[in-house]
This record gives structure tokens, C-alpha cells and sequence, in this order.
């Protein structure tokens, strides 16, 4: 079995390339140790907000040897969601870039479930699961680990060649693979373009980001009302943020997806700021049909539309 390691790791990027993932790096499961002490001291720091979820399973997220029985492989895998589009009223109440389309998990867990489906064909009996975001492992730590790139200061994933406009995601195997064991350099040098640009200062230090600041967290994961000390400070953004990665310099060398299920929903690009003020359930059930916007729900939305309005207004 151990002599056919090289060739069930080529089988396996060459299924995941054939599936549309940019990335696909190969990594031996195992304790996290490093990212222990991080996540530890993010936590009690209380970076994580309101979102008490993160204190969960904190053996789980640093162990997949936790999550799948006999684990032996953690097999990362970045997809590509980069596009040029824009929305065409500039004073619209803006979206991240990440859910102009169909909702990202359900796209990457139907890719994965065909890829262990491939592996199982080919390669014989394995048993593993599926993580896209929505279970407690570690994906930015372990794409690092499997030499997908470097986490950079805004704690993104960055990759010299295609910048950081991709999302992540796990199998987790019980096979010994061939381990990519190159970890990619820092290559972040001295440049702070997305500490200084960050409109509510959440990244309070290189590589830390107070999650409970970011505008992302701001709009999608708090439940309550939005803090007065963020009124005019959103830069405008209803759902999610894209300003951290659109002053990376990496992100120059971004490349266009060809994803069909990340094609913008009708209507979306074309709304003006007026019709994101006079928005109605009915035309959100119709807009985000399919997409990730559903996760704060039209409640969530307006709730954020109408913190941006009369900004000045504390």
C-alpha cells in the first residue's frame, strides 16, 4: 500500500483538477501544536465575538484524527471565486464578491462528494468526510500545512501565483498519501496595505484579526444589533467585505474563475441603491435564490441596509 502512495496522490490532483479546484495539496494528519497556542489565545482574547461555536470541539479542530476514524491524510483543496464584475451603481450598498453566485458550500461539497467518489473507484475502499467551512477544522492551517500558500497578515490564505480570491476546503482520508512537505514562505514582507486600509481597525496586529470587529462578522455572524461605534465605519458593506483583499498586492495576479455556478444571480449586479433601501422579501427570495446571502436572512440584510443609511447620524 505504502509503495503506491505517489500514484494515489497523482490520481487525486489530477480528479480535483478535472473537477475545476485551482489547488490541491496533500498533508499528514496530526496534531495541530502551533495552532493550539494561536487559537487559544484568539479565544480568550474574545476574538471570536458572539460566535461561541469557536470554543467548541477545540481538541476536534486541531486533531482530524478526531473527526475521521483512522485518519492518516488531509487533502486541501482551494476553488477559485475571483471575478472582475462589479456591481453597477457605485453608491449600492456593497457585497463580497464571494456571493455574487450559487452558495459556495453546496458547489464544493458536490465536488468533493464526486472526488472521494473517484478515489473510492480508482483507488479502492477509503473511508473519509467532507469539510467546507461548516465543521471545526483548522482549513487556512492546513492548506498552509499542504503548501497552498501562506497565511498573511489579514490571516487570509495568500499564494504568490493567484493572490487569496479562493475558498477552502478538506477531505479527510484513512490512506497514507504522498505529503506535499514545502510550506510556502512568508511573502507578505514588510507591507501593511490591509492593516491600514481595514475600516474598523479588526486586524489589531499582524496575522490577528478581532473577529469581533470585522465587517464580515459584523454583517453575517452577529444576530444582534450592529454597535453604534461601527456607524460610519462599514465602508458601506451590507454582506460580507472585500477590503483586505482588494489592497493586497497579490491579489494583481487574481485570475478569473470559470465556475458556472458562480455566475451572479439575476439582478444583483443591477440594483440600484434605492432598490437595496426599498427592498422587499419577496425580491430577496428571488435575488439570492441559492446563495450564501440566505445565511443572514432578509431580516439579517435589511437590518445592515438600513445601519448604513445617514452614516453621520450617530
Amino acid at each position: 500500500m505504502l509503495q503506491n502512495r505517489p500514484l494515489y496522490s497523482s490520481i487525486i490532483k489530477d480528479t480535483a483538477r478535472d473537477l475545476g479546484f485551482m489547488f490541491c495539496g496533500i498533508a499528514k494528519a496530526g496534531f495541530l501544536e502551533e495552532d493550539a497556542l494561536r487559537l487559544e489565545a484568539w479565544l480568550k482574547n474574545g476574538f471570536h465575538g458572539e460566535m461561541q461555536y469557536m470554543e467548541n470541539h477545540f481538541d476536534k479542530r486541531l486533531d482530524p484524527r478526531l473527526l475521521v476514524d483512522g485518519a492518516k491524510s488531509v487533502i486541501s483543496l482551494g476553488l477559485n471565486y475571483y471575478t472582475d464584475k462589479q456591481q453597477l451603481d457605485p453608491a449600492s450598498p456593497k457585497i463580497s464578491k464571494y456571493a455574487y453566485g450559487d452558495d459556495y458550500h453546496y458547489v464544493i461539497k458536490d465536488k468533493l462528494k464526486q472526488l472521494l467518489n473517484i478515489i473510492n473507484e480508482k483507488i479502492g475502499e477509503v473511508n473519509g468526510r467532507a469539510f467546507v467551512d461548516s465543521a471545526p477544522v483548522l482549513d487556512k492551517a492546513w492548506a498552509k500545512k499542504a503548501g497552498l500558500g501562506w497565511i498573511g497578515k489579514n490571516a487570509n490564505l495568500l499564494s504568490k501565483k493567484v493572490g487569496s480570491f479562493f475558498f477552502l476546503a478538506e477531505l479527510i482520508v484513512d490512506i497514507e498519501l504522498e505529503y506535499d512537505i514545502e510550506p510556502t514562505a512568508d511573502h507578505c514582507g514588510t507591507c501593511t496595505n490591509c492593516i491600514d486600509a481595514c475600516p474598523t481597525d479588526a486586524i489589531v496586529a499582524p496575522y490577528v484579526v478581532d473577529g469581533s470587529r470585522c465587517i464580515s462578522y459584523l454583517t453575517i455572524e452577529l444576530k444582534n444589533e450592529l454597535p453604534q461605534e461601527f456607524k460610519g465605519k462599514m465602508d458601506n458593506w451590507m454582506f460580507g467585505c472585500d477590503v483586505c483583499q482588494d489592497v493586497c498586492p497579490w491579489n494583481k495576479f487574481s485570475l478569473l474563475h470559470h465556475e458556472p455556478a458562480f455566475t451572479p444571480h439575476l439582478q444583483l449586479l443591477d440594483l440600484k441603491k434605492e432598490d437595496w433601501n426599498e427592498i422587499t422579501e419577496d425580491v430577496f427570495q428571488k435575488v439570492f435564490k441559492n446563495s450564501a446571502v440566505k445565511r443572514t436572512k432578509f431580516s439579517g440584510l435589511k437590518r445592515n441596509i438600513d445601519f448604513l443609511k445617514n452614516p453621520s447620524q450617530l
